[in-house]
């Protein structure tokens, strides 16, 4: 039996490696790395349990707890599941708060089972101080490139073209605007960080950093201080596409490809009720419940005409009024076809 931990917390996280992650789900839920699964040691209610008698008895007594509560079949079971996810993903590795006891525990069990797995030293408290560096060390030495455009200009479409690039509204599960929300939750924001700091060490250090211009929150989580402010001073290039085609690439994307858009959309229009004034807003809304409400032929040209609306009056003067303070940082605008162009023209100049 080699009860050993492990430290290259950058390989780690770059390869995605399997964690069994042994802590509680309240904790994990709080935030995890991507590649964990939570397979507890202790339930919430367990590990509450074992903290009062730690707090009233000292750790001993806390200890012989958290062994009383899980032996027999409940100890049984949760070998059995960290030997089924072992046995799926031999490199593996366990996890817990600081690489301390329960991950110990967790190996020694599993390690008389027959099963060998490190764990990893200082837990998700290290991975997670790791990640906060990255981010940090990326924001100062990293060079960024910004992809601007009016709503609908499809600017999503051209960061993911670039050769390196951080999909912030992918890892955020949101497209960043009062209607950028998805039916699936957002993850916590400590998940969303770690996440985006996985994404910039998967990136050859040489190339530009692509991302989309966003505002300082995407839905309720904030992107990362030092690389917001990274963002704010870096170049952009701005995508020039006719209201037309930013209509149709809005209508596509959030009324033809969205699953029941009528409650997602009334109710986004609903949050912009103040900003947009009563009147606009009774407009806009009675434009869209026509549209929803119109026979088939008439339906597309009826969501174009209050994306039309919207625009005009909420999204495209916000934009303007922002842009406005950001025109000293524009490089090059141009089509999407020409932006994408110039993006992997960047990138082989660095790294050729």
């Amino acid at each position: 039996m080699s009860l050993f931990a492990v430290d290259d917390y950058a390989n780690i996280l770059r390869d995605a490696r399997p964690l069994i992650d042994v802590r509680s789900p309240v904790e994990f839920h709080r935030g995890a790395v991507p590649g964990a699964v939570n397979l507890p040691l202790l339930t919430d209610d367990e590990r509450d349990a074992v903290g009062k008698t730690y707090k009233a008895q000292g750790h001993e007594a806390a200890v012989a707890l958290g062994h009383q509560l899980v032996a027999d079949d409940t100890k049984a079971s949760r070998i059995a599941a960290w030997r089924a996810f072992a046995d799926e993903h031999p490199q593996a590795l366990i996890t817990c708060w600081r690489g301390g006891l329960r991950s110990q525990i967790a190996q020694g069990w599993l390690a008389d089972a027959g099963i060998d797995l490190p764990r990893v030293a200082g837990g998700f408290k290290a991975l997670r101080q790791f990640c906060l560096h990255t981010i940090q060390s990326a924001a100062a030495a990293r060079r960024f490139v910004v992809v601007g455009g009016r709503t609908g200009s499809g600017k999503t479409h051209v960061v993911r073209a670039a050769p390196a690039y951080v999909d912030l509204e992918a890892i955020a599960n949101h497209r960043g605007s009062a209607f950028g929300g998805f039916p699936t939750p957002q993850p916590p924001p400590v998940t969303f960080e770690n996440a985006v700091a996985v994404a910039l060490l998967k990136l050859s250090p040489d190339e530009p950093v692509v991302v989309e211009d966003e505002s300082r929150t995407i839905g309720r989580l904030a992107i990362p201080a030092t690389l917001y402010s990274a963002m704010q001073h870096a170049p952009i290039v701005l995508l020039d596409v006719d209201d037309a085609g930013r209509i149709d690439n809005i209508f596509r994307e959030y009324v033809v490809d969205s699953h029941d858009p009528e409650p997602h959309l009334t109710t986004a229009l609903s949050r912009i009720e103040r900003r947009l004034g009563g009147v606009r807003y009774r407009e806009l809304a009675a434009l869209m419940d026509a549209a929803f409400r119109a026979d088939a032929p008439r339906r597309a040209d009826a969501h174009r005409l209050w994306i039309r609306r919207l625009l005009e009056y909420y999204y495209d003067p916000m934009y303007d009024y922002q842009l406005a303070g950001k025109k000293d940082r524009i490089v090059m605008r141009g089509n999407p076809h020409e932006v994408v162009d110039y993006l992997r023209a960047c990138a082989a100049e660095t790294t050729g």
